[in-house]
């Protein structure tokens, strides 16, 4: 399991037999299991929480935290070689101990485990903890789970297994050492070259970090970078990371994958043809796979999707009305803030009666890469698909004081509303920063604002942020024709 907890003894003696039968039982101590826990407890109900390894899971253990870590070191690096941008300064800056920086990584990793899960248990008295030594399965009996060969009997059942990475469909991959993200951030040297099969999240994010490194890095994906996102964000980020000495190899059918004398070698087809690519190592990052195989959830009634994920309604609740699963299990929505979202709602639900319904219309998802990449809402693909009659507006960083300022102007900020209703239905953001600038995107796809209103409320100036009303704006003027602050 990657939502997984920590190795804690279950409690002896007649509190080990109450929890035989607990009110709920979690699979899976990651931030979905934690935040169901927590929900129940606080609601003066007694909880199990079940799984193995390390507590907290995929994201403060292997996933952001310890990627967004490096990243920023990554970022120190580059900022200070990027200085020259201004006239008069000449920045440097080098590694001098890459083993150094892993080693802090793995601080603040372990710091913030301790602080965010460990820690925070004894303040929850009606939440026992079950370490397993092999797995929990669903015996077929109702919620009858065995773990370890004991049998516990909840009221209610909550699936928060997480997910693991994913090995893509490459003849021969499974005969050369390949790593994943995880193994990738815990190399205790930096090597010469990487290959990265995948043009996701993940690939683009370490793939720049390496590269800002020293490392010569190859990215390789079957469609564009971000295929989620916009075709015009997706291609303005491919050719700044070109500009970074990364190659970009996108569009391309793999043939075959092995190893040559002390080489990862990649033959794979392009439009102009064959291609064989070398590194010396190579990283997989072609997405996540839910953790569903090892729970028998069948068994209790419970249906899969076509992905392996547990399929669950808009209440998180599977085909068993007893059972509920919550987080990257259910192949959906793969970021931690929507597993503690979804899994409050399970507990909620679970507890109480379904009256919680998901919804990720206004979920707002971060690249970590430089600049940013932020979204929220429809793309106007999606958009279209849904049937709106659409209408889009770009504007690029050079029309946004705030970088212009910064000297790096670098991105775009691309609106899509509805053409009847001026409703604004998402947003996508190639910036620095862009992050912090979504969430102001957020809040106006929450309350169904209009692009019109989005551009008459006031903003301040010289903020990245800024350029969200200045791309609603365009919509019905030319920006480059107003002074500063002119609405």
């Amino acid at each position: 399991m990657s939502d997984c907890i920590p190795s804690i003894k279950p409690k002896e003696g007649k509190d080990k037999k109450e929890n035989m039968a607990p009110d709920l039982l979690v699979i899976g101590g990651g931030s979905a299991g934690f935040s169901a826990a927590i929900t129940a407890a606080e609601a003066g109900r007694s909880v199990t929480i079940t799984g193995n390894g390390t507590i907290g899971g995929t994201c403060v253990n292997v996933g952001c935290v310890p990627s967004k870590a490096m990243i920023r070191a990554m970022e120190a690096v580059h900022g200070a070689q990027q200085a020259r941008r201004f006239d008069g300064l000449k920045g440097t800056s080098e590694i001098s101990s890459w083993t150094a920086l892993v080693a802090q990584k793995q601080e603040l990793v372990d710091a913030l485990r301790k602080s965010k899960y460990e820690d925070i248990l004894p303040f929850y008295p009606h939440i026992s903890y079950v370490n397993m030594q092999g797995k929990a399965r669903f015996s077929g009996n109702g919620t009858e789970v065995n773990i370890d060969g004991a049998l516990y009997h909840p009221s209610k059942v909550i699936i928060a297994t997480g997910s693991s990475p994913s090995l893509p469909p490459i003849n021969g991959i499974q005969n050369v050492s390949v790593l994943d993200s995880t193994q990738a951030l815990e190399l205790e040297s930096l090597p010469r070259s990487l290959l990265v099969i995948g043009g996701g999240v993940i690939g683009v994010e370490l793939g720049q970090m390496f590269a800002r490194a020293g490392v010569k890095v190859t990215i390789c994906c079957r469609s564009r970078l971000l295929p989620e996102a916009e075709p015009e964000v997706s291609e303005a980020l491919a050719n700044y990371l070109r500009e970074e000495s990364i190659t970009i190899c996108d569009g391309i059918r793999y043939q075959k994958i092995e190893k040559v004398e002390n080489k990862i070698e990649l033959t794979c087809q392009t439009s102009g043809g064959a291609q064989v690519i070398q590194a010396e190592k190579l990283m997989a990052a072609t997405g996540r796979i839910p953790n569903t195989k090892i729970l028998d959830a069948e068994k209790a009634g419970v249906k899969l999707l076509i992905n392996g994920g547990i399929e669950v309604n808009a209440y998180m609740q599977t085909a068993n009305p007893d059972i509920y699963a919550a987080g990257d299990v259910t192949g959906t929505d793969m970021f931690v803030y929507m597993a503690a979202y979804g899994a409050k709602l399970a507990a909620k639900n679970a507890l109480y009666g379904n009256s919680n319904q998901y919804s990720n219309e206004a979920m707002p998802a971060v690249v970590f890469t430089d600049p940013q990449v932020a979204t929220a809402g429809l793309t106007e693909a999606q958009a279209r698909a849904k049937g709106y009659d659409v209408k889009t507006t770009i504007i690029t960083l050079d029309n946004v004081p705030r970088y212009i300022a910064a000297r790096d102007t670098r991105g775009l900020i691309k609106l899509v509303a509805d053409n009847k209703t001026d409703k604004l239905l998402g947003a996508n953001i190639l910036a620095p920063e862009a992050g912090d600038s979504i969430q102001t995107v957020v809040m106006a796809l929450k309350v169904g604002m209009t692009t019109k209103a989005l551009a008459e409320t006031i903003f301040p100036y010289l903020t990245g942020v800024e350029g969200v009303k200045l791309a609603a704006q365009t919509f019905g003027k030319d920006v480059k024709k107003l002074s500063c602050c002119a609405g």
